[in-house]
């Protein structure tokens, strides 16, 4: 019988594991070990509230003990993201923000009509709270977060598992299962955490250039007003000029249906291409000491489950960072020609958002640095120009038309050079003609005939004349 009933490791006659010990010390088992959770919060990028701290890791602590279905605490990730969502000030929607919301989106949809040929959506305009938008988007962070989680999630477990003697690996036991909701818990932790931050500093649901809502056009009032400031314009101002731009993104993504999944796609195709650095979790591994638990948190502050870039996932973002900032570009000239006569501040404001854009807030930076993306057009300006020349060539019709296909889209040289598109699309386009034509002629058995006439020309025959040293049966000499 153990002599001190609070403490099982004690036991003899259920002896606890080491590994499973440290980990119960690390994760609440006796009050958080030795670990400082201010501290094991610095070095994970979590907020430094003691009380927001205190109520996250009592959350953890309770979750330890349950299995996880995948390789986030998703309850935990959506219930600090509405709880960051909410620090300082997330008001609800008041009727008369709603109205103002509602008549910006209808008549950014009518400033729009003259300027593109994609037809109206005709959804309705939502006015969101900071929360709202949380809950709006919570799925598709789901989506495109996963395929990194399941690769740190992989990469740990398998090196501590390689790393492992053999007669330590039967310690595992329940252990395995506690390492695994540890890391769900502490991914989930920081997920929510970058989503909550995000969501005061976005003003619409497309904000950062990916439908994040789908079928949704939403404005958030309190960050609309947040963005204004300091600006020294309206705020009516403000608030049109941010609805055409939101207009412009549904109206895109609702009438190029493709759009969203190519975009969500290439997403997620990067995600699960992120390569972890093998070598220092095994050095983690390897190094682990179960009577040292600050081993772990100097190891979190070091970033140690940090995804790495490979080359193939550089090439891969490039083309997704091409793809952001077509759309990007596409939306920007739309506002620009919608808003040129009728806001006198259009033009700042088109600037103001460039900037912001091409530079991302903090809560960007936190969300890259958890998954290794940065969902940033650094390309805006390039891809407003190809645009802007399109429409010149070709006019309105002529250059929305590029979106009817994904093959159609430009590529990152023609945003090198955007004046050199046509010629370069024209000659591909005669060269694939060409390709057709030849091909329909080899299916009906033209290339044999021309090889017949050929063969024939150089003997200098044809089927009317006979053959040299023949003669003719009428002939008189005959």
């Amino acid at each position: 019988m153990t002599s001190n009933p609070n403490n099982p490791s004690n036991d003899d006659e259920n002896p606890q594991d080491p590994l499973a010990e440290m980990l119960q010390n690390l994760m609440g088992g006796q009050g958080m070990g030795n670990i400082d959770p201010a501290e094991l919060a610095k070095a994970a990028g979590l907020p430094n509230d003691p009380q927001l701290l205190q109520q996250m890791f009592a959350q953890v602590q309770a979750m330890m003990s349950s299995s996880s279905d995948g390789p986030v605490n998703w309850q935990l990730a959506h219930e600090n993201a509405r709880r960051v969502a909410a620090t300082g000030s997330d008001p609800s929607v008041s009727a008369h923000q709603a109205k103002e919301i509602d008549e910006a989106l209808r008549l950014a949809e009518l400033w729009l009509d003259p300027v593109t040929d994609l037809s109206a959506t005709g959804l309705i305009g939502r006015a969101w709270s900071r929360a709202e938008w949380v809950e709006a988007t919570l799925g598709t962070w789901k989506r495109l977060t996963e395929p990194v989680a399941n690769s740190i999630a992989n990469a740990l477990s398998n090196a501590l598992t390689q790393q492992m003697p053999e007669e330590m690996k039967s310690m595992m036991g329940g252990a395995s299962s506690m390492l695994q909701n540890m890391g769900g818990a502490i991914f989930g932790m920081q997920l929510g955490q970058a989503i909550g931050a995000l969501s005061a500093e976005v003003v619409s649901s497309t904000d950062i250039g990916v439908p994040l809502a789908d079928l949704e056009m939403a404005l958030l009032p309190a960050n609309v007003t947040k963005f204004g400031e300091g600006l020294s314009l309206p705020e009516n101002d403000v608030r049109l000029f941010l609805a055409v731009r939101e207009a412009a993104h549904a109206r895109l993504f609702v009438q190029v249906p493709w759009l969203r999944g190519h975009l969500l796609g290439a997403i997620e195709a990067y995600a699960r291409g992120i390569h972890i650095d093998m070598s220092r979790i095994e050095d983690l591994a390897r190094d682990l000491d179960p009577s040292n638990p600050e081993g772990i948190q100097e190891a979190l502050s070091q970033g140690v489950f940090t995804p790495e870039r490979t080359p193939v996932q550089t090439a891969a973002l490039e083309k997704l960072e091409t793809a952001l900032a077509l759309v990007e570009g596409w939306v920007d000239e739309l506002t620009a020609e919608a808003t040129a006569n009728v806001l006198p501040s259009a033009t700042a404001l088109r600037e103001t958002v460039r900037r912001r854009r091409a530079t991302g807030g903090p809560a960007e930076h936190a969300f890259s640095s958890l998954v290794g993306l940065e969902l940033r057009p650094r390309r805006l300006r390039e891809a407003a120009t190809l645009w802007a020349t399109l429409k010149e060539e070709r006019g309105i019709a002529g250059r929305d038309a590029i979106w009817h296909h994904p093959d159609l889209l430009p590529t990152g040289d023609d945003l090198d050079d955007p004046k050199g598109f046509s010629e370069r699309r024209r000659l591909a386009e005669a060269s694939d003609s060409e390709v057709d034509d030849a091909l329909q002629k080899l299916l009906n058995g033209g290339y044999d005939t021309d090889g017949q006439e050929a063969q024939d020309s150089q003997s200098g025959t044809t089927e009317d004349e006979p053959e040299s040293g023949d003669t003719d049966p009428q002939s008189p000499n005959k």
